[in-house]
């Protein structure tokens, strides 16, 4: 029997609340997937505003300690406004801008507003990107001649910010970095490949290389989940910048022609489709509210169709099959989205709950729902 929209956010929300609840040492990074136990960073790693996120959504069906609780994570997260890595992106666009946009947190405001500005002082003229920095969390090289599509989010983030602060600078600079990281990264058929090393002279490209996926050369699943999710926002935050879309449009097309039919991405595009090898709920979560928020931008309502149904598919699919609901045969906690793959290459967290796959599957359910109709960009441009 299907399970409804009420039952999956329902089953989510308890997740949340338990989490909220448990004594953690610090930021859930990822859960084992029979205990529900977290394995948490100190400093939010490059994961943890997936985390204040998470509060800052079921505080939109749940108002009241979700919103508290969601302010004390955040003022934990401060620190890392000024941190040598790209990767502040996902911290702030999520824990902080989110938070201005759904709750109207001042401290949220004032947090990505600053974390955007420190994270500009940081663009390279002659590569047209900000790069990787010095501190980036999982990078596998890691100096101000690298970039990689993980952090694409920092464009949306300045986006953000430029709007709320009147700031063009922060605009010409995230407009900037999404473009050369196309160029960089996205390959002419719409793969992605994860990551680049430029000259520093002449910022064009040295190499290409997917340092997390099955091979140098492969489409790692998370390398085209963020593409779309990237690109999508993009877009939809400088809406008259046209050949954003079209980028939205070229990689989320790539990932429909590719996905297996049963609509959960394996971790990688290069394994085999044949219901053998590890599957990424979190790479799908993500591909998901991608598609969403794309179909929302697309002028064609036949795309714009597609890309919801496909979106639909992907959602039910994770519910259906990796979300633990109250009959779970195992006595797993109830809203662990299981089966998220980390790292296959290091053999971490190969198929646990990934606190940004939780995070992207709660958005979903939402929108779905029709909870954040108008309430910000970063959930439903």
């Amino acid at each position: 029997m299907a399970i409804s929209l009420d039952d999956a956010l329902n089953a989510m929300i308890r997740r949340v609340e338990r989490t909220a609840a448990a004594p953690l040492a610090g930021f859930p990074h990822h859960a084992d997937p029979a205990t529900g136990q977290w394995t948490t960073s100190p400093d939010g790693f490059w994961t943890g505003g997936y985390w204040v996120g998470q509060l800052w959504l079921a505080d939109q069906i749940r108002p009241g300690d979700f919103a508290v609780q969601a302010e004390n994570w955040l003022e934990r997260l401060a620190p890392r406004a000024h941190s040598r890595t790209v990767f502040r992106g996902f911290l702030f666009l999520h824990a902080a801008a989110l938070g201005a946009d759904l709750a109207g947190s001042a401290r949220g405001r004032t947090l990505a507003i600053e974390s955007a500005r420190s994270l500009a002082s940081t663009f390279d003229e002659r590569a047209g990107l900000m790069p990787l920095g010095r501190d980036a969390e999982e990078a596998h090289t890691v100096s101000d001649t690298d970039t990689n599509i993980d952090g694409l989010t920092a464009s949306p983030l300045l986006l953000w910010a430029a709007k709320a602060a009147g700031d063009a600078q922060l605009r010409r600079i995230a407009l900037s970095h999404a473009r050369r990281n196309a160029h960089y990264c996205v390959l002419e058929d719409g793969g992605v490949i994860q990551s680049a090393s430029f000259d520093a002279r002449s910022g064009e490209i040295r190499r290409r290389f997917t340092h997390k996926g099955l091979a140098d050369d492969s489409i790692w699943t998370r390398a085209q989940a963020w593409a779309m999710l990237g690109y999508t926002l993009c877009a939809g935050m400088a809406r008259e910048e046209a050949d954003l879309l079209d980028l939205a449009i070229k990689v989320s097309d790539w990932w429909l022609d590719h996905a297996p039919a049963d609509h959960v991405a394996y971790w990688d595009f290069a394994v085999p489709q044949d219901g053998k090898g590890v599957r990424d709920s979190s790479g799908t979560a993500i591909a998901a509210a991608a598609l969403l928020k794309l179909s929302r931008l697309v002028a064609d309502p036949g795309r714009a169709e597609r890309y919801r149904m496909r979106a639909r598919a992907m959602i039910d699919a994770l519910v259906e099959r990796h979300l633990v609901m109250e009959n779970d045969a195992a006595n797993r906690p109830v809203g662990l989205l299981a089966d998220g793959c980390f790292d296959m290459r290091s053999g971490v967290a190969t198929a646990n709950e990934l606190i940004w796959g939780s995070y992207y599957l709660l958005e979903s359910l939402l929108v779905l729902h029709g909870d954040l109709h108008g309430k910000s960009e970063i959930v439903r441009p």
